[in-house]
């Protein structure tokens, strides 16, 4: 007699035609990959998040809104380099979220230019980035409802794009020590949790593992 286990039923498995089937040992192998799927699903993951202020600004034409402003000669260098030393490190996210000033889609802009990775990123220009850098106490927990609305669980690593003095405050927030980000400095946080929600709940203000900082002219 045939016995067929479906792969309707089980889309991991391949269709089995067997003659002689040992059904303890097929129920044995279903019952492993479910509970082994199962774990998975329950696993806690690492989540990544990169704290990245937009790279140095031009004053020369003093006659645009300071959110008109572009990049200087300096700073499209600097993007260049923060691009790249990000996916050396293999921090290259999968959602961006970023402020829709001049500076900070330049600077994206570039980044994409440099790293694929970057370019087949989903990005979203949230223009609230750029008005709640100035609100003192605002930003951490703004950046968080943000995240947590444009992401899904299986994202793991998240680029939030903006400006000072919010993003300097917000990396100080999240991992519970001065941080200090000058133009184009990206902070690496890091956090576990099964979701982008969990992860924030269980980490809490100050629980994220700062892994370092990424500079435009400086080593890792």
């Amino acid at each position: 007699m045939m016995a067929t286990l479906s792969s309707s039923l089980f889309p991991n498995f391949v269709s089995l035609n067997l003659r002689n089937p040992n059904r303890s040992s097929v129920k044995s192998l279903v019952i492993e990959t479910i509970e082994a799927e199962e774990a998975l699903l329950t696993k806690s993951l690492s989540r990544r998040l990169i704290l990245l202020r937009h790279a140095q600004s031009s004053w020369v034409d003093r006659s645009l809104r300071d959110h008109d402003r572009p990049l200087s000669k300096a700073g499209r260098a600097d993007a260049v380099n923060v691009s790249r030393k990000i996916q050396e490190l293999g921090w290259v996210p999968q959602l961006i979220l970023s402020s829709n000033a001049a500076r900070t889609r330049e600077t994206l802009k570039i980044m994409q230019e440099q790293v694929r990775g970057f370019l087949e990123a989903e990005v979203h220009f949230i223009s609230s980035f750029y008005s709640i850098a100035a609100m003192d106490g605002q930003t951490a927990e703004h950046l968080q409802r943000a995240i947590c609305k444009y992401t899904t669980d299986e994202i793991l690593t998240v680029m939030c794009m903006g400006h000072n003095r919010g993003w300097e405050e917000a990396a100080s927030v999240f991992c519970g020590t001065s941080v200090e980000l000058k133009t184009c400095n990206a902070a690496l946080l890091e956090a576990t949790g099964k979701s982008w929600n969990e992860a924030f709940a269980l980490a809490g203000l100050g629980g994220w593992k700062l892994q370092g900082l990424v500079k435009p002219n400086a080593s890792f």
